[in-house]
């Protein structure tokens, strides 16, 4: 953003008569002092309404879509969450462990900082997974509903964690819950970003059957993400398990063909071809790793990236 304080060199007062058009004159110099200010762009033109009266104020607006944020490869991303990564790592400890909530959301704080514009996608799998409540026994389209009220109660600490930080969030929900959340509307997503204001989506797609993994592939494509972050346990994708095989090999990158080609767990299929249709690439990481998701948008070299 750029604000420049344009005033005449030689003032005069006009004696044109009210409501006629006025034309300065054309041999009054102006002297332009250009006047840096940093935020978003509310801020910028409350500091143009600061200005003394009789300065004219030229306002030079600069899309981020043609320059970037400062020093970060990706503008805008989708950061999926699973709800396990916010249990912790106690045994039999709360679903939402207050600890590992503020570690991952000082990680979402730092790249917000950055100019980066995020949205996360969270899980519920800390409170209720769908798939688990079949094995026990309830039905698969209500445990899938349970599971994406999870979700919500997820978002909504999220939300908590980084209002407290400092941050502007909003939460939108594909079932629509309006005294605890906005509906999901793209437009509205989308303007929510452009005024710095990080994005939670919760309930995944309002649908059974489709996975959290699906609701972050699928929101990526419709705001037009730059990449979809992944965040897991591991430090990005391994020919086998590497929990179970010591001798297990990481890819630094891989395409989507080849990852299909070899069957590797990256997310579920649907979500998987979601990406590859749209020409997403998918970024797989260690949320453990501090810093990981600030390096990763940097450029450095973080996890296994999925591309075409």
């Amino acid at each position: 953003m750029r604000l420049s304080n344009v005033e005449p060199a030689s003032p005069h007062r006009s004696t044109h008569p009210a409501g006629s058009e006025y034309n300065p004159p054309r041999h009054s110099p102006a002297v332009v002092r250009p006047l840096a200010i940093s935020g978003s762009e509310d801020k910028v033109r409350q500091a143009a309404r600061a200005l003394t009266d009789g300065a004219c104020i030229h306002l030079i607006w600069t899309m981020q879509n043609s320059t970037g944020p400062s020093g970060v490869k990706y503008k805008r991303v989708v950061l999926k969450l699973s709800g396990e990564v916010l249990r912790g790592k106690k045994a039999g400890g709360d679903p939402i462990d207050a600890e590992t909530l503020a570690r991952l959301c000082e990680q979402v704080k730092e790249v917000h900082d950055l100019g980066v514009q995020v949205c996360v996608v969270i899980g519920g799998g800390n409170i209720f997974r769908g798939l688990a409540g079949e094995q026990r026994g309830v039905d698969r389209t209500t445990g899938d509903y349970m599971g994406m009220l999870a979700t919500v109660i997820n978002g909504l600490a999220i939300m908590d964690c980084l209002e407290k930080m400092g941050a502007k969030v909003r939460v939108q929900s594909s079932i629509p819950m309006n005294q605890v959340a906005e509906p999901f509307i793209l437009r509205r997503a989308i303007r929510h970003l452009e005024k710095d204001r990080v994005v939670v989506f919760v309930a995944g797609t309002g649908n059974p059957y489709f996975s959290t993994d699906t609701a972050a592939a699928l929101r990526a494509s419709e705001i037009g993400a730059d990449i979809l972050l992944k965040a897991t346990k591991v430090d990005g994708i391994y020919d086998k398990d590497p929990m179970k095989n010591t001798d297990a090999v990481r890819y630094d990158e891989i395409t989507y063909s080849e990852a299909l080609r070899q069957r590797l767990n990256v997310m579920d299929s649907t979500a998987f071809s979601l990406c590859q249709d749209n020409n997403i690439p998918i970024l797989v990481f260690n949320l453990n790793d501090r810093g990981a998701i600030r390096r990763a948008l940097s450029g450095d070299k973080v996890g296994t990236l999925v591309h075409s």
